[in-house]
């Protein structure tokens, strides 16, 4: 079952496409034809997912879009946002991009967005050489933390991925409930300020409400300012009952599923990082919580052996 996270980021990037190329990569929009219509593959992209994918990935699209010339011509765009650093995300990406040729032969144009807050963790080529056998397969990244020094040119831009990258650099900073209240609420009335329709104010309220979670004592708190929010506005577009009807089973199960996943994630990056995990360690990495194996996942990248690893979790 796709993850919350895959849910709210395939959301955004269906219903803002053409913003999120236009915002991240101007230069590709202004070759594209937006007047016809492109299409997702997304089906398709499933079905060439490597056979040795180490991990869960954010999300991926595959993207169907027709360029501007004088004879009707395509490209597939191939997007993948990256929420943890992956030793393997370089070869995962040049995987993609072969068997994609390999099924449409075309051009393919493969982009990738960083949205771990690892500053470290830039991959942007795969290259392998043998004998005199030379491949070198590069593709442009975007690293949204690089967005923390340019706040006001995203307090200016129109663009509702603005808004998006406003959301994920505030959900990574602030930690404090009260903060977290405080920067959810600011977002929201920038998200009504903007004169955005009903429909993208509900998808981007979605989307902000999901990354900027809040404790349960502060949510009457937050429904009360979003109410009286709405009624300055006059655009009730977001009710309690729309966002609060949760059933609390799936959401444990949910919660429980994400934490077996990045523990499964941590110990087999760490068996490719310094070789085998003692019983011992396995055990401590089990206690661990959601946060401290994503804090885990991103210290592992420069550990050399289990020493490495052991100081790690003493410091825990």
């Amino acid at each position: 079952m796709a993850s919350e996270q895959d849910s709210v980021w395939k959301e955004i990037l269906d219903a803002y496409f053409q913003e999120f190329i236009a915002f991240f990569f101007p230069h590709i929009h202004k070759d594209i034809d937006w007047a016809k219509n492109y299409e997702f593959l997304d089906k398709e992209l499933e079905k060439m997912e490597p056979d040795n994918e180490v991990g869960r990935k954010v999300v991926d699209k595959l993207v169907k879009v027709f360029l501007l010339s004088g004879r009707e011509k395509w490209v597939l765009i191939h997007i993948e946002v990256q929420g943890y650093p992956d030793a393997d995300f370089e070869e995962r990406m040049f995987i993609y991009y072969y068997r994609i040729f390999d099924k449409y032969h075309t051009k393919v144009v493969s982009l990738a967005i960083l949205t771990d807050v690892n500053k470290k963790y830039r991959p942007k080529a795969y290259q392998a050489e043998e004998w005199g056998c030379e491949l070198k397969f590069k593709f442009p990244t975007i690293k949204l933390i690089d967005y923390n020094s340019k706040w006001a040119e995203l307090e200016a831009d129109p663009n509702p991925f603005a808004l998006v990258v406003m959301a994920h650099l505030q959900a990574q900073k602030f930690k404090k409930p009260n903060e977290r209240l405080s920067w959810k609420l600011n977002l929201i009335r920038m998200l009504y300020q903007r004169g955005y329709e009903r429909q993208q104010v509900i998808e981007l309220f979605r989307f902000i409400d999901w990354l900027i979670r809040l404790p349960t004592q502060l949510e009457p708190e937050f429904r009360q300012e979003l109410e009286k929010l709405q009624e300055e506005k006059a655009m009730p577009y977001v009710t309690s009952i729309e966002r609060l009807a949760k059933e609390e089973g799936r959401q444990e199960g949910r919660q429980e599923g994400r934490q077996e996943g990045r523990q499964s994630l941590v110990l087999r990056q760490l068996k490719r990082s310094i070789g085998a995990v003692s019983p011992e360690l396995e055990a401590q990495i089990d206690q661990l919580s959601f946060e401290q194996l994503e804090e885990l996942g991103e210290a592992l990248l420069d550990f050399k052996d289990d020493t490495a690893l052991r100081t790690w979790l003493v410091s825990q």
